[in-house]
Protein backbone atom coordinates (compact mmCIF):
# COMPACT_ATOMS: atom_id res chain seq x y z
CA UNK A 1 0.00 0.00 0.00
CA UNK A 2 1.03 3.64 -0.75
CA UNK A 3 -0.14 6.95 0.66
CA UNK A 4 0.16 10.22 -1.14
CA UNK A 5 -0.71 13.88 0.39
CA UNK A 6 -1.71 16.75 -1.94
CA UNK A 7 -1.92 20.52 -1.47
CA UNK A 8 -3.39 22.77 -3.69
CA UNK A 9 -4.37 26.95 -3.49
CA UNK A 10 -5.64 29.47 -6.02
CA UNK A 11 -6.83 32.89 -5.38
CA UNK A 12 -10.32 34.40 -6.53
CA UNK A 13 -10.83 36.45 -9.78
CA UNK A 14 -14.15 38.52 -11.29
CA UNK A 15 -15.39 36.78 -14.46
CA UNK A 16 -14.36 33.01 -13.59
CA UNK A 17 -16.27 30.07 -13.16
CA UNK A 18 -16.22 28.54 -9.32
CA UNK A 19 -15.82 24.51 -10.05
CA UNK A 20 -14.93 22.38 -6.75
CA UNK A 21 -14.87 18.71 -7.04
CA UNK A 22 -16.28 19.00 -10.76
CA UNK A 23 -19.24 20.77 -9.76
CA UNK A 24 -20.31 24.46 -10.47
CA UNK A 25 -20.88 26.50 -7.63
CA UNK A 26 -22.95 29.76 -8.11
CA UNK A 27 -20.71 32.52 -6.68
CA UNK A 28 -19.94 35.79 -7.58
CA UNK A 29 -15.82 35.02 -7.62
CA UNK A 30 -14.07 32.01 -9.69
CA UNK A 31 -10.69 30.71 -9.19
CA UNK A 32 -8.13 32.32 -10.91
CA UNK A 33 -5.74 29.37 -13.28
CA UNK A 34 -4.58 28.01 -16.69
CA UNK A 35 -7.16 24.88 -16.29
CA UNK A 36 -10.70 25.77 -14.67
CA UNK A 37 -9.07 25.97 -11.09
CA UNK A 38 -10.86 23.13 -9.28
CA UNK A 39 -7.88 23.13 -5.97
CA UNK A 40 -9.93 19.85 -4.51
CA UNK A 41 -9.46 18.09 -7.82
CA UNK A 42 -5.75 19.10 -8.18
CA UNK A 43 -5.02 18.81 -4.60
CA UNK A 44 -6.65 15.32 -5.05
CA UNK A 45 -4.06 14.16 -8.42
CA UNK A 46 -1.31 15.75 -6.59
CA UNK A 47 -2.04 13.25 -4.38
CA UNK A 48 -2.66 10.27 -5.99
CA UNK A 49 0.26 10.78 -8.16
CA UNK A 50 2.74 11.15 -5.16
CA UNK A 51 1.20 8.09 -3.67
CA UNK A 52 2.61 6.22 -6.52
CA UNK A 53 5.65 8.01 -6.66
CA UNK A 54 4.98 9.79 -10.19
CA UNK A 55 5.62 13.11 -9.42
CA UNK A 56 2.87 16.18 -9.33
CA UNK A 57 0.14 17.60 -11.40
CA UNK A 58 2.78 20.24 -13.06
CA UNK A 59 4.35 17.86 -14.48
CA UNK A 60 2.27 15.85 -16.43
CA UNK A 61 -0.27 18.78 -16.92
CA UNK A 62 2.13 21.83 -16.99
CA UNK A 63 -0.06 25.17 -16.96
CA UNK A 64 2.54 26.58 -19.94
CA UNK A 65 0.72 24.16 -22.20
CA UNK A 66 -2.44 25.47 -24.24
CA UNK A 67 -3.23 21.81 -24.09
CA UNK A 68 -4.50 22.08 -20.21
CA UNK A 69 -6.24 25.69 -20.97
CA UNK A 70 -9.12 25.99 -19.23
CA UNK A 71 -9.43 22.49 -19.11
CA UNK A 72 -12.27 20.14 -17.03
CA UNK A 73 -9.92 18.97 -13.97
CA UNK A 74 -11.96 15.55 -13.84
CA UNK A 75 -10.28 14.81 -17.28
CA UNK A 76 -6.98 15.19 -15.39
CA UNK A 77 -8.37 13.16 -12.44
CA UNK A 78 -9.38 10.56 -14.95
CA UNK A 79 -6.18 10.58 -16.97
CA UNK A 80 -4.28 10.29 -12.78
CA UNK A 81 -6.78 7.60 -12.58
CA UNK A 82 -5.77 5.73 -15.76
CA UNK A 83 -1.71 6.01 -15.22
CA UNK A 84 -2.63 4.40 -11.45
CA UNK A 85 -4.04 1.54 -13.15
CA UNK A 86 -1.19 1.35 -15.73
CA UNK A 87 1.59 1.08 -12.65
CA UNK A 88 -0.47 -1.79 -10.86
CA UNK A 89 -2.37 0.77 -8.52
CA UNK A 90 -6.39 1.26 -7.59
CA UNK A 91 -7.55 3.67 -5.05
CA UNK A 92 -8.25 2.94 -1.69
CA UNK A 93 -9.81 5.51 -0.23
CA UNK A 94 -9.87 9.41 -0.48
CA UNK A 95 -10.39 12.08 2.36
CA UNK A 96 -9.97 15.76 1.18
CA UNK A 97 -10.74 19.19 2.88
CA UNK A 98 -11.94 22.27 1.17
CA UNK A 99 -10.27 25.51 2.82
CA UNK A 100 -12.99 27.90 2.12
CA UNK A 101 -14.44 30.77 3.84
CA UNK A 102 -17.05 31.65 1.86
CA UNK A 103 -19.08 30.28 -0.01
CA UNK A 104 -21.00 27.55 2.29
CA UNK A 105 -20.69 24.45 0.44
CA UNK A 106 -22.44 21.99 2.18
CA UNK A 107 -25.32 21.44 -0.46
CA UNK A 108 -22.40 20.48 -2.75
CA UNK A 109 -20.66 18.10 -0.89
CA UNK A 110 -22.41 14.84 -2.22
CA UNK A 111 -22.34 15.61 -6.10
CA UNK A 112 -18.50 16.28 -5.77
CA UNK A 113 -18.47 12.93 -3.88
CA UNK A 114 -20.37 11.43 -7.10
CA UNK A 115 -18.45 13.09 -9.57
CA UNK A 116 -14.98 12.05 -7.62
CA UNK A 117 -16.21 8.28 -6.91
CA UNK A 118 -16.81 8.17 -11.02
CA UNK A 119 -13.85 9.59 -12.38
CA UNK A 120 -11.40 7.28 -9.53
CA UNK A 121 -14.23 4.04 -10.51
CA UNK A 122 -14.80 3.66 -7.09
CA UNK A 123 -17.60 3.15 -4.63
CA UNK A 124 -18.86 6.93 -3.10
CA UNK A 125 -18.03 5.33 0.23
CA UNK A 126 -14.73 5.11 -0.57
CA UNK A 127 -14.58 9.00 -1.07
CA UNK A 128 -14.90 12.09 1.83
CA UNK A 129 -15.17 15.51 1.58
CA UNK A 130 -14.99 17.83 4.24
CA UNK A 131 -15.50 21.80 4.03
CA UNK A 132 -14.01 23.74 6.63
CA UNK A 133 -13.08 28.04 7.38
CA UNK A 134 -10.23 29.16 9.05
CA UNK A 135 -12.23 31.46 11.47
CA UNK A 136 -11.19 34.39 9.53
CA UNK A 137 -7.31 33.64 9.53
CA UNK A 138 -5.04 33.96 6.96
CA UNK A 139 -5.81 34.18 3.06
CA UNK A 140 -8.64 31.62 3.20
CA UNK A 141 -10.20 33.39 5.98
CA UNK A 142 -10.09 37.14 4.20
CA UNK A 143 -11.81 35.43 1.50
CA UNK A 144 -9.07 36.10 -1.30
CA UNK A 145 -9.34 32.46 -2.16
CA UNK A 146 -9.93 28.39 -1.77
CA UNK A 147 -7.38 25.89 -0.58
CA UNK A 148 -8.13 21.81 -0.36
CA UNK A 149 -5.69 18.88 1.31
CA UNK A 150 -6.08 15.25 -0.02
CA UNK A 151 -4.83 12.03 1.44
CA UNK A 152 -5.29 8.81 -0.53
CA UNK A 153 -4.15 5.28 0.08
CA UNK A 154 -3.33 2.75 -2.90
CA UNK A 155 -3.37 -0.67 -3.53
CA UNK A 156 -1.53 -3.05 -5.51
CA UNK A 157 -3.93 -4.21 -8.19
Amino acid sequence: MRIGHGYDAHRFSAGRRLVLGGVDIPYELGMLAHSDGDVLIHALCDALLGAAGLGDIGGHFPDTSETYKDVDSRILLRRVNSLLWEKGWRVANVDTSVVAQRPKLKRYIAAMIQNLAEDLEIDPQQVNIKATTTEGMGFTGRGEGIAAHAVVLLLER
